[in-house]
């Protein structure tokens, strides 16, 4: 639990970072990955958010060794509430009347998922049938991609009103879902003795499983898709709306890759498909767009004379 809060804690900080950094630097695009990655590099308050959502990372390897997937997302998405609060004070963003009642809907959502968890019955899973895991990954990295793709060809048309960030932020949410299942994965292969051999073993399983590999591709893909995202939408809507795709995607997915059963107890059940149907029906129906471009961050807005 104190791990799964500090990397709530990192995950928040690090977002607001790299967001408040990503305001005072030329426009950066995934078309230009190499002048994206010079800029970021460049840029100390960037630096410092990334080191901070590393650190929630390897709190999250600890927290997937002793809570089913189920109950991890759960208390990550919790985070949200901190995640809006930085983002108003420290950048100035303000979220609409109907996006505040989205988000409200959103923690309902997930806490029914809490909810429906019985410490007594639930069980943690180790590891997962390498074939599976690959099933399930595969198509939604190539889903990301395609939905970020699509994305941004619906953002370069003249004309259309500033978007949101729903669309990147699902699109994101996807990649960084199957870096989750990646990290569940990991964290199988830390129950093991400090004896040389213990470790060496260790570390022979993790490098002939699939997931060093997916965390490399949802690495590189998801900082140059996020950075860009992150910069031209709200980090308020973003980044609720990706950290509410990766948890949906690693519980529904997740449980039984991992071979984690669902509730036996019917309550329990309904409690836990009624939540993933709320917050999949809020993310559908969220605003797209913004009614007007967001003011820069540190810019006064000004009255008419």
């Amino acid at each position: 639990m104190a791990a799964a809060l500090l990397a709530n804690v990192l995950y928040s900080t690090g977002f607001v970072l790299e967001k408040r950094a990503l305001g005072a630097l030329p426009e950066v695009s995934v078309r230009r990955p190499a002048r994206l990655l010079r800029l970021v590099l460049g840029s100390p308050l960037w630096i410092a958010g990334s080191v901070a959502l590393a650190a929630g990372f390897g709190a999250q390897l600890l927290v997937y060794r002793t809570l089913p997937i189920a109950a991890a997302q759960g208390i990550f998405v919790s985070g949200l509430v901190l995640l809006v609060l930085l983002s108003s004070r420290l950048l100035g963003e303000r979220t609409s009347g109907r996006e505040r009642y989205a988000l409200a809907a959103i923690l309902a959502a997930l806490l029914m998922v809490v909810l429906s968890l019985d410490e007594s019955a639930d069980t943690v899973g180790r590891d997962a049938p390498y074939p599976l895991v690959l099933l399930v990954c595969v198509p939604s990295l190539a889903a990301g991609v395609w939905l970020y793709r699509s994305a941004e060809r619906g953002a370069g048309h003249r004309h259309r009103l500033p978007t949101t960030g729903v669309e990147y932020g699902v699109a994101v949410g996807l990649l960084y879902g199957v870096s989750s299942l990646a990290i569940k994965g990991v964290s199988g292969y830390l129950d093991t003795d400090l004896t040389a051999d213990g470790v060496g073993a260790a570390v022979t399983g993790v490098l002939r499983s699939p997931y060093p590999y997916l965390l490399l591709f949802t690495g590189a893909f998801g900082l140059v898709m996020s950075q860009a995202a992150l910069q031209r939408c709200r980090a308020s809507l973003i980044v609720p709306v990706c950290t509410t795709v990766t948890c949906l995607y690693t519980v529904v997915l997740g449980t039984p890759t991992f071979g984690e059963a669902l509730p036996a107890d019917p309550l329990r059940l309904g409690l836990r498909i009624a939540g993933t149907c709320l917050a999949v029906t809020v993310l559908l129906t969220m605003p797209k767009h913004d009614s007007a471009p967001p003011p820069p961050i540190g810019a006064k807005e000004l009255t008419p004379p």
